[in-house]
């Protein structure tokens, strides 16, 4: 049996569509805009750091916390911390010495819920 292979290209007869190309270029997203939300998405990209940002959704938590919920090692979760806190995804709030994580803003859950809501829909 043979797959039919579809290609995702017009046909030769295509003259494009009625909208205005220029307008549309215009509006296009600046290229460190788009370079920072690839970044955003290869944070989601680790299911570690997932695990972590869903954790943090719950609750603002110590490293200590984070690590018991996760079963996994300190260094191995602040490590996923740094990585986030330099992505503007988690921020920290030390208190003696204790540092607490929480997500850096409304924003960072709203993408969260949205994708996870985005994977149950069918």
């Amino acid at each position: 049996m043979t797959e039919k292979t579809i290609v995702d290209a017009c046909d030769d007869t295509c003259n494009g569509t009625a909208v205005d190309i220029t307008e549309i270029r215009k509006k296009l997203i600046p290229e460190s805009a788009a370079s920072d939300l690839a970044d955003l998405f290869k944070a989601l990209g680790d299911p570690t750091r997932v695990k972590i940002i869903h954790t943090l959704v719950q609750s603002e938590l110590c490293v200590h916390d984070i690590s018991e919920v996760l079963g996994m090692g300190q260094s191995a979760i602040s490590h996923q911390l740094r990585s986030l806190r330099n992505m503007r995804i988690v921020k920290r709030r030390k208190v003696g010495k204790t540092v607490y994580y929480s997500l850096d803003d409304e924003h960072v859950e709203q993408i969260f819920v949205q994708t996870l809501q985005h994977l149950k829909h069918e």
